[in-house]
């Protein structure tokens, strides 16, 4: 399955320039490959922490080095990093993100997609801690013990902050299809996930697995994301195709 997934992405990279053409089904491919690999990837994580082996093993040693190493600066500014990313926080500035977008480019299909995709990760993450009711790290662990009262599987803070990053990154590239682009979008993604999944992890609030299996929803979510946008612009294209009067010269819609 790995094989032919990157099969796949390959195939459709080295066609990039047709991914925002409408007509292009080499998207919506590559949106359920990416629905496939999170899916996989999560349920693996998710077997990995019932049976207690493989990337499990790593979850109490690396928190218990984190913990030995942990100090005072880093710790205000890794404290500050989770904060503006919880539950609190980030919901406003995906608010105030997606209105400014919608206002400023009277476009709101992107804004609201975006936004959707929130409220699915959100609903999804919720569901799997209650289901999977995984304890949090022992108090003793956590920076502020006795912060955290819901459950640990998964990191609510990395599904929530890689979906804003992946999605927002997707819906902006997708409408430019360039290299440039697309690494600073990937470099910058992967600092930010890096940076408020190792903060959870420095606080003592979650293990490894937790924010590894928070990563993988997200990327199921732009998978989802991207099935959507990629199928409304192909069926868009094609009522303007149906048109009266439609100048096959023009731009496609989506």
């Amino acid at each position: 399955m790995l094989a032919t997934a990157v099969d796949v992405a390959g195939r459709t990279w080295a066609r990039r320039g047709e991914l925002r053409e409408p007509e292009s089904r080499g998207a919506v491919l590559l949106g359920l490959v990416l629905v496939v690999a999170g899916v996989v990837a999560f349920g693996s994580v998710l077997d990995v922490v019932g049976e207690g082996d493989g990337l499990a093993e790593a979850d109490r040693p690396v928190l218990g080095w984190l913990v030995a190493a942990r100090g005072g600066p880093v710790t205000a500014f890794l404290t500050a990093v989770s904060a503006v990313t919880g539950p609190t926080v980030l919901p406003v500035v995906v608010l105030v993100a997606t209105l400014a977008w919608g206002v400023r480019t009277r476009r709101w299909w992107e804004p609201a997609l975006l936004a959707g995709a929130m409220v699915l990760s959100t609903l999804v993450s919720v569901t799997v801690k209650a289901v999977v009711a995984r304890p949090r790290p022992p108090l003793s662990t956590m920076s502020v013990p006795g912060s955290e009262s819901t459950y640990s599987f998964p990191s609510g803070h990395t599904v929530g902050t890689a979906t804003f990053l992946l999605v927002l990154g997707y819906l902006v590239w997708i409408r430019r299809p360039h290299v440039r682009p697309l690494l600073l979008w990937v470099a910058t993604t992967g600092a930010g996930i890096l940076l408020v999944a190792g903060s959870r992890l420095y606080l003592g609030y979650h293990f490894l697995t937790d924010v590894t299996a928070g990563l993988a929803l997200a990327v199921a979510v732009l998978g989802v994301v991207v099935v959507v946008d990629r199928r409304r612009a192909l069926r868009a294209a094609r009522m303007t195709a149906g048109a009266p009067g439609h100048d096959a010269g023009s731009e496609p819609a989506g």
